[in-house]
């Protein structure tokens, strides 16, 4: 992320309810990557600058988090209106109707999933990492288990230990489990979108963190369980199966944050795309993440 050769150019859009910010490189058709978990547009910074020799790359603060304010008290975020909010992004940055490509990653993923079914149209490839729908899992009912877990830990004891529970949660009860000093160093990750924080970050790379540790929250209180908690329209991703790929980390895939995705295409169709590294792939190493990225997008 501290590889920041192509410029920004920044706005602001109001929308229902907020004001969105947003972040746009380069030229050529238009490519929406949405952050997950607690993670802004700042997370995919180093990915942007890769990928803005061939696309338009515009990225964003989800309604809630850092520059993207409410115009109220916050409550529990919807799916439906994040996916809205995509697509006045999509109409407002390719305002010649031209389809556009869309990323999302964990908490995106499943909103890159409900914009493919609202808005089709305007869409020439959904590009969906890892969606935690726990709908589409064997037993629904353990996921739904364990992120109300996480919520209520995170009620109960704060940040880390809410953070402590998804890990156990996820990697099983046999899993080496993080040391103290490693569950306080969790919180400082943006969840749903973690990074292997440098032990000396620059200050933009401090401020970036800053911003999506204050978001976790926000996350855990409102995102987490209204997200994955969310009934795919298998019918209408069927329509759009030709446009889907689903995408999981080679170290993953086994998880429960993969297992859906991998059981959607089963259902509706559309392409399986193994990424490099974990849940949290395009921040382990951005580089070969967007390396992968770009591959599917043009293939």
């Amino acid at each position: 992320m501290t590889d920041r050769t192509t410029p920004a150019r920044t706005g602001r859009m109001k929308v229902p309810g907020a004001t969105l910010y947003y972040e746009v490189r380069g030229e050529g058709p238009l490519l929406l990557m949405m952050p997950g978990g607690s993670a802004d547009a700042g997370i995919y910074d180093r990915m942007a600058a890769r990928l803005a020799d061939r696309w338009t790359v515009a990225a964003f603060d989800p309604r809630g988090y850092s520059r993207s304010v409410l115009d109220g008290e916050a409550g529990d975020q919807q799916v439906e209106v994040q996916s809205e909010d995509a697509y006045r992004l999509i109409d407002l940055l390719s305002p010649d109707g031209g389809p556009a490509a869309v990323f999302g990653s964990s908490s995106s993923a499943v909103v890159a999933l409900d914009l493919l079914t609202r808005h089709p149209e305007r869409l020439h490839r959904v590009i969906a990492h890892e969606p935690p729908v726990v709908e589409l899992l064997p037993d629904p009912e353990q996921g739904r288990k364990l992120f109300a877990a996480v919520r209520d830990s995170y009620r109960r004891d704060g940040v880390v230990a809410a953070l402590a529970t998804m890990t156990e949660g996820l990697t099983g009860p046999d899993a080496e489990r993080p040391a103290e000093g490693e569950r306080r160093a969790q919180a400082d990750r943006p969840a749903g979108g973690g990074h292997r924080v440098a032990a000396e970050p620059s200050p933009y790379e401090a401020e970036v963190f800053r911003r999506m540790r204050a978001n976790l929250p926000v996350f855990l209180e409102h995102v987490l369980c209204p997200f994955s908690g969310y009934v795919p329209d298998l019918e209408a991703l069927g329509r759009g199966a030709e446009k889907l790929t689903i995408g999981v980390g080679q170290d993953s895939r086994t998880l429960l944050t993969a297992i859906p995705g991998a059981r959607l295409v089963d259902r509706v169709g559309g392409r399986l795309v193994e990424f490099p590294g974990g849940h949290t792939g395009s921040t382990e190493d951005p580089d070969a993440f967007a390396a992968r990225l770009r591959e599917a997008l043009l293939d």
